[in-house]
């Protein structure tokens, strides 16, 4: 098991990787932002004040005006861990750059319109022992799956490292492998980021994300293709994970861009699920 180094370490210092969506994605400006994330909470599913901490999310990615809220309902069962959470191991699928594997980033820093989040340098060198794990710049320059996630873990958090992994054509068990090295306990927190369907009418991703949705919840990991879910191949890993250790998922919101601020000719679909 890989460990991590403390928050504000080494990598806090050094090359840093600029925010690439904001003002698009999300409000450019830390005001407007903060306003942002506070207004997608409260459109969130809270959950029960006994709900246990999760080890990991899956939250979705799209501009926070069609997915924040259900990105939030996720954030805000971590909530309670603010303090305990010292480390983020953040998977989301490359939408721009091919990825034989996993890439994580050469850079010591993420940076967006809310501060600098740096980069748990000693875990990322660990990590390229692994196989398939090589460090690409380019698959996280522009990448928003993961960037998009940062503002929400900014203020939920107090002070974290981020060990990044832009995912491309990786196996569920190359991502499981992954995954179980960085585990960690409860100071470390495991995302996916992966919205779902994409471009259907209303009624039919409502079905289709209904259905892929119990396969998450039913840790079915070979019953989420590739159109099910864009960040399908993290998302395998991660509940290949879940299978051989035993642990439960739980669905915390399920909604479409035609809930939220789109039409309903073609929407996407989004899902926030807790593992523990």
């Amino acid at each position: 098991m890989i460990a991590g180094a403390g928050p504000g370490g080494s990598g806090a210092r050094g090359r840093v990787r600029p925010p690439a969506v904001a003002g698009t994605f999300y409000p450019g400006a830390a005001e407007a932002l903060e306003s942002a994330v506070r207004e997608a909470f409260a459109d969130a599913v809270i959950p029960p004040a006994v709900a246990a901490v999760p080890k990991a999310l899956v939250v979705p990615h799209a501009g926070y005006v069609y997915s924040g809220a259900i990105a939030a309902s996720a954030y805000a069962r971590i909530i309670p861990a603010r303090s305990t959470i010292r480390r983020v191991v953040l998977l989301g699928p490359s939408h721009r750059v091919y990825v034989r594997g996993l890439a994580v980033p050469g850079v010591d820093a993420f940076r967006t319109p809310l501060g600098v989040v740096p980069i748990d340098v000693d875990a990322r060198n660990a990590v390229l022992e692994l196989p398939g794990v090589q460090v690409d710049d380019r698959a996280h320059a522009d990448e928003h799956s993961l960037e998009v996630q940062l503002p929400f873990l900014q203020r939920v958090l107090d002070d974290f490292t981020l060990l990044p992994f832009s995912v491309g054509d990786a196996t569920a068990g190359e991502v499981a492998a992954v995954l179980e090295a960085c585990w960690g306990g409860p100071e470390t927190l495991v995302v996916i980021s992966t919205d779902l369907s994409h471009y259907h009418r209303y009624d039919d991703a409502t079905r289709l994300d209904a259905r892929t949705a119990a396969a998450i919840v039913a840790r079915r990991f070979d019953a989420v293709g590739d159109r099910d879910a864009c960040g399908a191949h993290p998302l395998r890993g991660l509940l290949q994970v879940a299978s051989e250790r035993g642990l439960s998922v739980e669905q915390l919101d399920l909604r479409n861009s035609g809930d939220t601020a789109g039409d309903r000719h073609r929407v996407v679909g989004y899902g926030a699920f807790a593992v523990s």
